[in-house]
């Protein structure tokens, strides 16, 4: 089992910045991928970022490339998106998710395969 809790949310103005956070607890393999992803009233979940949990290989969507960065702190076991540039656009749900071992590069941006999911913490950038 693992367990992942965001934080960081919150209101910006756009142009603004935001650092969320993803703690993990519990195991993670070294071939698993953790991944953001959000949700905005009235659509599907969309990919964000993802990265490899060994490796830190990332991969990120057209729409937050030069804008996002996803980054890992193994030795905290956390996760983080530090968005700049932020637009009304990006306001939404944010969830991080866990994969299984996962090797297939273009299967990270599909939350069906991310087995883990934090609550997610709301964005809302103004304008």
């Amino acid at each position: 089992q693992v367990q992942l809790v965001e934080s960081g949310g919150g209101l910006v103005q756009a142009g603004g910045s935001l650092r969320l956070s993803c703690a993990a607890s519990g195991r993670i393999f070294s071939s698993s991928a953790m991944g953001w992803f959000r949700q905005a009233p009235g659509n599907e979940r969309e990919f964000v970022a993802a990265i490899r949990w060994s490796g830190g290989s990332t991969y990120y969507a057209d729409s937050v490339k030069g804008r996002f960065t996803i980054s890992r702190d193994n030795a905290k076991d956390t996760v983080y998106l530090q968005m700049n540039s932020l637009q009304r656009e990006d306001t939404a749900v944010y969830y991080c998710a866990a994969s299984p071992p996962l090797f297939d590069s273009r299967r990270l941006i599909k939350s069906s395969e991310y087995t883990y999911w934090g609550q997610g913490t709301q964005v809302t950038v103004s304008s």
